[in-house]
């Protein structure tokens, strides 16, 4: 096998290019990249890891910590994220924080300098594995969610706006009597969205009841029973969810109740997920550009790495609102 002074002299470079590539580093040319990784590839060359951790203090390697994966936007992130840490030239360790064993392999990962920095997509601030990221100052970057009071970096969506335009929209077709349905103050993402509906629904003069505002887990049997409650008696004109797989609970329950979606309840969720689109459901919904999120977010990891001191990034992305079947598939606008 060549060495990596062999893998320059036949890409025509020099041997710490080679090391920049081998190590993720931006510092390096499209042009010289490409010749380096062709070179690798040709003669299958494989840098030695535990040598390269000894000389660079790098393992060249990031973790994802995620969550929830009764949601299926979770997996979906996750499989951006690992495309983009493995096209950057790194490994890439997953662990789910609703395990136990798995959060406590994250931990000492963390402790033992196994990683290089951490990807949290599902924080909150009972994560024992963001605590100890944090005291240990390892670079960490938070998408999806924010928290406050941690100073990390941070990629997230206009969760805001996001709430803010399915209110809109239901307003603009004249479905005044509306409910929220999913999430809670524990997570920013149902925080965010609930208030950017409700507000929105306020200010229009359709304030929302109590009761038209449950809370409820990102789950598909807690839409369900929440959907169950709301719908039992006076049901409203639209519900919107702060997730898709609330939204689908929402809709089985409206079909034990005997109602028609979309003729008699118009039902909106969020994120888009893949099933979102599948004719039997048909989910209007609000998409995030999660290729764009994982992108950004490991070019700011990656930064991060390189100078731990550089100022915090703060990323946020517009949503779109995607109208389908659920609601009739009704223009954005009653004009259309």
């Amino acid at each position: 096998m060549l060495t990596g002074k062999e893998i320059a002299q036949v890409a025509g470079v020099s041997q710490a290019t080679v090391s920049r590539v081998v190590q993720g580093s931006t510092r390096v040319s499209d042009e010289s990249r490409r010749r380096v990784e062709e070179a690798m590839a040709t003669f299958g060359y494989v840098p030695n890891a535990q040598a390269r951790a000894m000389r660079t203090q790098r393992s060249g390697a990031i973790g994802v910590v995620a969550g929830e994966f009764t949601n299926p936007w979770y997996p979906v992130m996750m499989y951006a994220l690992s495309r983009e840490i493995t096209q950057a030239g790194l490994r890439v360790s997953f662990w789910v924080s609703d395990g136990d064993n798995s959060e406590q392999a994250a931990i000492e990962a963390i402790r033992s300098k196994l990683i290089d920095g951490l990807v949290f997509t599902t924080a909150t601030r009972e994560s024992q594995s963001l605590r100890a990221a944090l005291e240990m100052g390892l670079p960490v970057v938070l998408v999806n969610r924010s928290l406050e009071g941690v100073t990390s970096d941070r990629v997230t969506g206009d969760n805001l706006a996001g709430g803010a335009a399915v209110a809109d929209y239901f307003l603009a077709h004249g479905r005044t009597d509306a409910a929220v349905v999913g999430g809670g103050s524990w997570a920013s993402t149902g925080r965010e969205r609930r208030e950017g509906f409700t507000q929105r629904f306020a200010e229009a003069g359709f304030p929302l009841t109590e009761a038209h505002q449950p809370e409820t887990p990102f789950t598909h049997d807690a839409g369900l029973e929440a959907g169950r409650a709301l719908l039992r008696q006076d049901p409203p004109q639209a519900v919107f969810c702060t997730t898709d797989v609330v939204a689908f609970g929402v809709i089985d329950a409206a079909l034990e109740h005997g109602l028609r979606v979309p003729e008699d309840l118009w039902v909106a969720g969020y994120d888009d997920i893949p099933m979102s689109a599948w004719k039997a459901l048909n989910l209007t919904t609000v998409r995030q550009p999660i290729d764009e999120m994982a992108e950004v977010a490991l070019k700011i990891l990656l930064n991060r790495i390189g100078d731990n001191a550089a100022p915090i990034q703060q990323e946020r992305f517009t949503p779109e609102l995607v109208v389908r079947g659920s609601t009739s598939h009704m223009p954005t606008t009653p004009d259309g």
